[in-house]
């Protein structure tokens, strides 16, 4: 009798290499109503990086009487991101060893208790210590999210639900935004609520995510991951994660350098680039064929020209044109990425490799904008500094060409 794991199984790609996974007892294909709820949840850890930059100074200003609240403040933003670099892998072997659907569910019922728990709260340091808690919940929801799409898929539908989550996430980033700005408007603590939606999700993840069957396994150890042949993906991934938020922390200090003072004004050129990163990413299932020799150069390539570009802008109107080169560019970069770590990995590999490249996506993140601040410290600028990350993407777009990629 097979074992069961929270998770699908390989070699079901039998009935055409397009299908992942086969529900156990259908015996059909994840349908749209399985990829929308995994689509909605990868959105969650995205709600938890943007929904709070609107209303950082007014929480600030709340607890100007705390001791450090200069350093503490702004950790309540980027906590989440670093706990997910730093967790992640841990996720993915958890993923691995228990089961994929059991701790999404988990997960996303923990990150609406913590998300919304700075409501009740009035000390700085408790409020840190919820949002190191979400940020715990959000490294096994992205891993669980990534893992799941593609069980659930392979060959070209594979690469079409990879781009169409970096569509997903993009989007709801601009969407979370505007809702943290207008919510936040009278009270810090209202955008908060937003975290409920988790609820309804875990929900739904429960009773529509399914558990297929799996080859029993000789041990219960699990296989060892090929960390050789994934060293340089994860590697070009790291770095892939700072020149991918370049655009999105520093666009506004640019702008701000050229004259536009407007919050309206910077948040309708952001808007503008968000949807150039979605018609990048809208783009990948069409060219995925082409392989990461193609599309790793490609999507480098045009970040990095995009950086270059805003960097050195001398008008607006240069720097919108860059922005939206470099945000097409890291639109193609993400499914890129994911496609080239996650594709040669069997099912028992699939969460940790996951893990591993979540982490080192959200580790590049979160390290963007320190090495920007450090490079501008050097130069004459943050414009200067987001030029010189154009110019290394640019370089990493040449190297990945010259490797033997499959």
């Amino acid at each position: 009798m097979s074992q069961t794991l929270d998770g699908p199984v390989p070699g079901a790609a039998a009935t055409g290499i397009d299908v992942g996974a086969l529900h156990p007892v259908t015996g059909r294909p994840a349908r749209r109503r399985e990829i929308a709820v995994l689509m909605a949840a990868s959105c969650m850890p995205i709600l938890g990086a943007v929904l709070l930059a609107p209303v950082l100074p007014t929480l600030q200003r709340a607890f100007a009487g705390t001791p450090g609240v200069d350093a503490l403040a702004p950790l309540v933003l980027t906590a989440p991101a670093l706990m997910i670099a730093l967790l992640a892998p841990v996720a993915g072997r958890i993923v691995d060893a228990v089961g994929r659907k059991r701790l999404l569910v988990g997960a996303l019922a923990v990150y609406a208790v913590l998300g919304t728990a700075p409501v009740l709260l009035d000390s700085l340091p408790a409020v840190l210590a919820t949002r190191i808690g979400v940020g715990i919940t959000e490294a096994a929801i992205m891993t669980c999210c990534t893992t799941l799409i593609a069980d659930y898929s392979a060959g070209a539908r594979r690469a079409k639900l990879f781009g169409l989550q970096t569509i997903a996430t993009t989007l709801s980033a601009t969407v979370f935004f505007a809702l943290g700005g207008a919510l936040g408007s009278s009270n810090w603590q209202t955008p908060f609520y937003l975290y409920l939606l988790a609820l309804p999700l875990a929900v739904l993840a429960a009773v529509l995510l399914w558990t297929p069957t799996v080859p029993p396994r000789a041990t219960t150890a699990l296989p060892p991951l090929p960390w050789r042949r994934m060293l340089v993906p994860l590697a070009v991934s790291l770095v892939g994660g700072v020149v991918f938020y370049t655009p999105i922390v520093e666009l506004s200090y640019v702008l701000d350098s050229l004259g536009v003072t407007a919050t309206a004004a910077i948040g309708g050129i952001a808007a503008v680039a968000s949807l150039a990163t979605a018609a990048g990413a809208a783009s990948f299932p069409r060219i995925a064929a082409r392989g990461p020799r193609f599309l790793l150069p490609l999507a480098f390539g045009l970040a990095g020209l995009g950086l270059v570009v805003l960097g050195l802008a001398p008008a607006v109107p240069v720097a919108v044109v860059g922005a939206v080169i470099a945000s097409a560019g890291t639109g193609i970069m993400l499914p890129s990425l994911l496609t080239w770590v996650v594709g040669g990995l069997a099912l028992e590999e699939r969460g940790r490799g996951t893990g591993r490249w979540t982490a080192a996506l959200f580790l590049g993140e979160f390290l963007c904008p320190l090495l920007v601040i450090a490079i501008s410290g050097a130069l004459s600028g943050i414009a200067a500094a987001v030029a010189v990350v154009g110019g290394i993407s640019v370089l990493i777009a040449v190297v990945v060409r010259q490797l033997r990629l499959t």
